[in-house]
């Protein structure tokens, strides 16, 4: 069981930090729609506040969109021809400051591809008030440190490392993607997932990254957010998690990977201990896709990166319906933009598909 958790610590968007959004003289509505903006997009279209306003497009829609513009508070973006509509992005520092974010990515400026990636993020965190949703890095922290039993070691939360030695860094939750968290007597958590690609390589390899932080979640389930573009996909992405939960690595087949992927990278090592084992027949038994996103976790965490995927745990969840896997295509058109989704610069309606992986 997970610990019951202060429900201020359940959401990004907190009263604290929509206060402190209305100094700058926004209404209440309006500071609670700027505060989700900041933590999960940087950037919205008209019809996203509109929507979560209640509001038409009349003079008071009119009014907020122009003092941000008014005050530099945001820059409108036009992409295209102009029938095509705006985005804003919200860049101004003071905002971010305001809610503890000086240096949240959301302020820079990025391609149009991963800004309508990152509409797509609100629109789906927007939709689903059923869960309080963390955006930051330190917000998840903060929360699965407090609710889980067991206090997990930092190699078991999702992250990435940079450099060495006294210039080492490393940033947790890298995928920058919501979760969310009951807000009731409830122990299911959402890890939403935006396909931007028809092929899940990457997926896989978020899979992978999360699998130790999934194996002391009482229940998840993570929710492919599916443009309207890969909406064919799902098949590949629910066959990705199969192949990465459903058959857990053997300590041999760990041992055997550690063997290979060390030789593959150019390390000098011994043959190995099974002399039908050498590289070319390792290259074929360790072909599939499912090796080959191990292979990028392997370098970036050795074998633990391995040793991650070992065990039952991933696979009984997934059996007794405590881990799923759902799908959300996303209905709105972005300015036309959505063909952008997964180029250069990039990394709705109620789930329409719900899988446990077991009967589908």
């Amino acid at each position: 069981m997970m610990n019951a958790v202060s429900i201020r610590l359940r959401q990004s968007v907190s009263p604290f930090r929509i206060g402190m959004l209305m100094r700058f003289g926004f209404t209440e509505r309006q500071a609670r729609f700027l505060a989700h903006v900041l933590i999960f997009s940087g950037v919205f279209i008209e019809r996203q506040y509109r929507a979560f306003t209640g509001l038409v497009h009349g003079q008071k829609t009119h009014d907020f969109l122009a003092k941000l513009i008014a005050h530099g508070y945001a820059t409108a973006i036009t992409p295209g021809a102009l029938h095509r509509g705006r985005l804003y992005h919200v860049q101004f520092k003071p905002l971010y400051e305001a809610i503890g974010e000086p240096n949240n990515r959301h302020r820079k400026v990025a391609s149009l591809g991963r800004f309508v990636e990152r509409l797509m993020l609100l629109d789906a965190v927007l939709a689903d008030r059923r869960y309080g949703w963390l955006g930051t890095e330190q917000d998840k922290r903060t929360y699965f440190r407090e609710a889980l039993e067991k206090d997990l070691p930092d190699s078991w939360y999702p992250h990435l490392t940079f450099g060495e030695g006294a210039e080492k860094t490393t940033r947790f939750f890298p995928d920058k993607l919501p979760i969310g968290v009951p807000l009731k007597e409830a122990w299911r958590h959402v890890f939403l997932y935006l396909a931007t690609r028809e092929v899940p390589n990457d997926f896989r390899v978020f899979l992978i990254r999360h699998a130790d932080l999934l194996t002391s979640v009482d229940e998840w389930t993570i929710r492919v957010l599916l443009p309207r573009r890969f909406r064919r996909a799902a098949s590949l992405y629910r066959y990705a998690v199969r192949d990465a939960f459903m058959m857990p690595l053997t300590p041999g087949e760990t041992e055997e990977l550690d063997w290979y992927f060390r030789a593959r990278q150019g390390e000098v090592v011994c043959p190995h201990p099974d002399p039908d084992l050498d590289m070319p027949t390792a290259a074929r038994k360790f072909a599939a896709a499912r090796f080959e996103a191990l292979y990028r976790m392997w370098q970036q965490r050795g074998v633990q990166a391995l040793r991650a995927m070992q065990g039952p745990t991933l696979r009984d969840q997934l059996q007794r319906g405590r881990g799923r896997v759902e799908f959300a295509e996303l209905p709105h058109q972005y300015l036309q933009l959505t063909p952008l989704v997964g180029g250069p610069g990039g990394v709705e309606k109620g789930p329409q598909d719900q899988d446990n992986l077991i009967t589908a």
